[in-house]
């Protein structure tokens, strides 16, 4: 397709003045006869397809058609030469129209249609190569789903693929969709978008381009709001104690373990410790028993009190996080003492959920103030940084956030007639933590309320069960969860699959990197959860191969369903551009598990260069395709970089992205390959370089105080550079063939 298209090398320079304009709908249509440009911009001011347009046709037309031998020549498109408005025509060699290029609006779509003039047939293409702005913020993607699609896709940084199809704005919720084209790489001028229509084939012969208003908001989320990515730049990472001490973490439990991640696991990103079942009476489940909803603390576990930890874990260097279940209570003292607060059935009997013996009325003002009060006071008197907030499931009945939705809850409010009572909640957790503090709400809805208010939700069900180890089918539904759910991570808020959990008494390895893949590839929430301790060396360094969390953007922006068998994060930066492929086996035995090119939106005739991170394999130089063995319950990690004819960057252990975290340039000039890379004082890391044959490495320097030691591997295809730093920061390398 880009081969045929014969628009000017530099887009929108000389631009002549236009010689035709008109009003389409809410866009509008220049053109200049001189130089082919055709110019469309939406009323808003922010959307514009700005480019030159060609037709390719017969080179003579004779009565009605052109015969088979007939030689292209190329055409013009000129300004309408019969006074019909808003059409431009084409124009053959002799100067004779033959055809017409319309345009129709439908709101704010505009479609540009391509066709013959009445009794001409003929083959020909129209090419129109643009530069296509929208809003700042905006990113290629896809927003049209495909049969049989079986790749969960991701983005890191300004990718664009076949399968884009247009430009999404995260502040606005506004996109910009093409249809009859493709985006190709950015210039400075914009986005560039190639279309072809032919002019043969009425399927082929139509462009539109339409501003596509509230994205997420019209479809899935009513209470969309850009997400403040001043208060949460980032998926937040951490540790809490739930999943594998359930409710027997107290103060010294929590702090021995933050002293052990201080050391092992703060120097890679992670950010924040998050205490659980804290409140009093809490030794043991149900958690309907706790006292949730006066502050009242378990002194058994933590006699020190809780603004007392959260100082002890900020001189640790990580942000204090707090549970919290505030929909009920299992406090009798406080329900008698407040009762015009709770729900009563129609004999009086208190009303129970999941959160408490007594169930929150959320349309009592009084009861709703008390809730910001509490959140106020473990915010800024204790010093927590981090709320997640539970109780809002709705995979049972019992659960207050879907339980108050129940006609036979409603009719028992203090106002029945409130139509919104979960959205006062949240609203009065948000006003009580402020607007400084990082809101998790576990498990939200992109379909509620939380949307609006909550900076992370628990998309992810609970990895494991109460009381019981992870098992293999809790991370299946982790990652079917995160297959269904990550089209709104980022744009809508950071999904949060719960717990990366790695235990050697629970999984094997295949099912710990599976683990460690699902929830650290796509750039979720990472929060470990495992008694780090007593974690074995290469489970540790599965967690630190998931910090800090990659910045990604979903590709497809519409949920997708299923197992999917490969996920792809398209990482670009500004030195370079690779793709990290992971085939998974979701299933009982080995299989063959393949992907083409074409599924992660390259060409077929691509050439990869690629390694497997788990096991440590090369996997040879110019790829037409992947296809891997992997093992039951397992993974196969890949990045794959386009195949150069010179040394090139292939890998890094330092985190499962390859390379998108820690990378910070490459560059290839006269024999030498300049890197400059990020690395964690005390901890070394090791990059790889694919060798070309024919290429002898030489020589290696490094920067002061940084030990650099080179080794070949796989018979000279690939070089080594073990990296070991006493600080953290920047180092840089250059490495001489």
């Amino acid at each position: 397709m880009k081969t045929i298209v014969t628009a000017c090398a530099a887009l929108l320079c000389a631009a002549a003045a236009a010689d035709s304009e008109f009003t389409v709908g809410r866009w509008k249509v220049s053109f200049a006869d001189k130089n082919e440009r055709l110019v469309l911009s939406h009323a808003d001011g922010k959307a514009s397809v700005e480019g030159f347009i060609g037709f390719r046709g017969p080179a003579a037309v004779t009565g009605a058609g052109v015969g088979k031998d007939a030689t292209m020549a190329d055409w013009r498109v000129a300004s309408s030469r019969d006074g019909v408005p808003n059409r431009l025509a084409l124009v053959d060699t002799r100067d004779n129209v033959n055809g017409y290029i319309t345009f129709q609006a439908n709101g704010d779509e505009i479609s540009m249609l391509v066709y013959h003039r009445t009794a001409f047939a003929y083959d020909g293409r129209l090419a129109y190569r643009a530069a296509v702005r929208f809003r700042d913020d905006a990113y290629a993607c896809s927003l049209t789903p495909k049969k049989a699609d079986r790749v969960l896709a991701m983005k890191s940084g300004p990718v664009f693929t076949a399968d884009d199809d247009a430009l999404y704005s995260p502040s606005t919720d506004e996109a910009l969709q093409l249809s009859g084209g493709e985006f190709l790489p950015t210039p400075e001028s914009g986005h560039d978008y190639v279309c072809v229509l032919d002019i043969a084939d009425s399927a082929k012969s139509v462009f539109s381009a339409k501003v596509v208003k509230g994205w997420y908001k019209n479809r899935w989320v009513p209470y969309w709001r850009p997400l403040d990515r001043a208060r949460a730049p980032h998926a937040p990472t951490g540790w809490l104690s739930w999943d594998t001490y359930f409710d027997q973490a107290g103060s010294k439990e929590n702090l021995d373990e933050a002293r052990f991640a201080a050391k092992w696991f703060k120097p890679f990103g992670m950010e924040i410790w998050n205490i659980e079942s804290w409140q009093d009476n809490s030794p043991k489940l149900p958690v309907s028993n706790f006292y949730h909803m006066n502050l009242e603390t378990y002194a058994v576990q933590f006699p020190e009190g809780m603004k007392w930890l959260a100082d002890e874990i900020r001189k640790l260097g990580f942000k204090p996080g707090l549970w919290m279940a505030p929909f009920g209570t299992g406090n009798e003292a406080f329900y008698k003492e407040h009762r015009d607060w709770f729900l009563h059935d129609a004999n009086g009997k208190p009303i129970s959920c999941w959160n408490g013996r007594f169930t929150l009325d959320p349309t009592v003002p009084a009861a709703r103030e008390h809730l910001k009060h509490i959140f106020d006071v473990a915010s800024h008197d204790w010093g927590y940084e981090f709320f997640k907030i539970d109780g809002m499931s709705g995979r049972g009945p019992g659960y207050c956030a879907h339980m108050y939705e129940r006609p036979n809850i409603r009719e028992r409010f203090a106002d029945p007639s409130c139509p919104n009572p979960f959205e006062l909640c949240v609203k009065a957790f948000r006003e009580g933590i402020g607007e400084d503090r990082i809101f998790l709400a576990c498990q939200g809805h992109f379909t509620g309320a939380e949307a609006a208010y909550a900076d992370a939700s628990r998309t992810g069900a609970d990895i494991v069960h109460p009381n019981q180890p992870v098992r293999w089918a809790n991370i299946l539904l982790q990652a079917r969860c995160t297959v269904n759910q990550i089209f709104a991570h980022s744009n809508v808020f950071w999904s949060d699959p719960d717990c990366m959990l790695v235990s050697q008494g629970a999984l094997a390895r295949e099912q710990a990197q599976v683990e460690t893949t699902v929830v650290a590839l796509p750039g979720q929430q990472t929060f470990a959860g495992d008694k780090l301790a007593e974690l074995a060396p290469d489970r540790v360094r599965l967690i630190q191969q998931a910090l800090p969390v990659c910045p990604t953007q979903p590709a497809k922006l519409y949920p997708q369903f299923g197992y999917l068998p490969v996920w792809d994060l398209h990482v670009s930066r500004p030195f370079g551009e690779w793709h990290v492929v992971a085939l998974f086996n979701w299933d009982d035995e080995e299989k063959s598990v393949s992907v083409e090119w074409p599924e992660i939106g390259e060409d077929a005739s691509a050439k990869f260069v690629g390694w497997e991170f788990w096991t440590g394999t090369y996997l040879g130089r110019e790829l037409a395709r992947l296809e891997m063995e992997v093992p039951a319950h397992g993974v196969r990690l890949v990045a794959l970089q386009p195949a150069s004819k010179n040394p090139q960057f292939l890998s890094s252990d330092r985190h499962v992205t390859q390379g998108a975290v820690e990378l910070k340039d490459v560059q290839w000039k006269d024999g030498r390959l300049s890197v400059k890379a990020d690395v964690v004082g005390g901890f070394p890391e090791t990059l790889r370089f694919a060798l070309p044959g024919g290429s002898t490495f030489r020589k290696l320097t490094a920067s002061d105080g940084v030990k650099a030691t080179p080794s070949v591997e796989f018979g000279g295809r690939v070089l080594a550079v073990e990296l070991a730093s006493g600080k953290s920061g920047t180092v840089a390398l250059d490495l001489e063939f």
